[in-house]
């Protein structure tokens, strides 16, 4: 398998954030939010040879599983988030409410006020965001709104522009 290159790398993102999407999204809702490191699957492959049976070589990027993180100050949590230099990139899965436009822009500027607002709203929905950023660069996101009443399934969608404060944090991650 040849190396993978920086835009290999990028094009392989989106994919691996909705392989994460779709992980997460096999356990059902009502999961804490996680971080997954993604790393070159041809570099695990070549330090983990006894890997091979479990990963799929013609992904690019595979995704690690850390541990979940506090759900009381995801930013802080963030912050202390150091990666080794085998570490590609990273991704964060939450569950978010997502709100109409106007009725986001009536939220108070309190954080913990207006998430109150937000999860009791009636035009709220329930939705799993995956934010995903190489160290390079790079950034994809996907999200799935919770269909009602369902454990599991509902509408995707994948865009970067989704979460761009998510995003920035996320980069901060890899900077030294």
């Amino acid at each position: 398998m040849p190396p993978e290159t920086p835009e290999d790398l990028a094009a392989a993102l989106t994919s691996a954030a909705r392989e994460i999407e779709e992980f997460v999204d096999a356990a059902g809702w009502d999961q804490p939010a996680q971080v997954f490191a993604l790393v070159s699957t041809g570099r695990l492959l070549a330090a983990e040879p006894g890997l091979a049976d479990q990963l799929d070589p013609n992904a690019p990027l595979t995704p690690i599983a850390q541990e979940a993180l506090p759900a009381d100050d995801l930013a802080e949590a963030l912050g202390r988030i150091e990666w080794p230099e085998q570490v590609s990139g990273c991704a964060l899965v939450q569950e978010i409410v997502v709100l109409p436009p106007e009725a986001e822009a009536e939220l108070p500027g309190d954080a913990e006020e207006a998430r109150q607002l937000a999860a009791e709203h009636p035009e709220r929905h329930e939705a799993r965001l995956v934010a995903a950023v190489l160290r390079d660069g790079g950034e994809a996101c996907v999200m799935r709104l919770r269909a009602p009443g369902a454990e599991s399934g509902g509408e995707v969608i994948q865009d970067p522009s989704l979460a761009p404060n998510l995003l920035t944090a996320l980069h901060a991650t890899f900077a030294e």
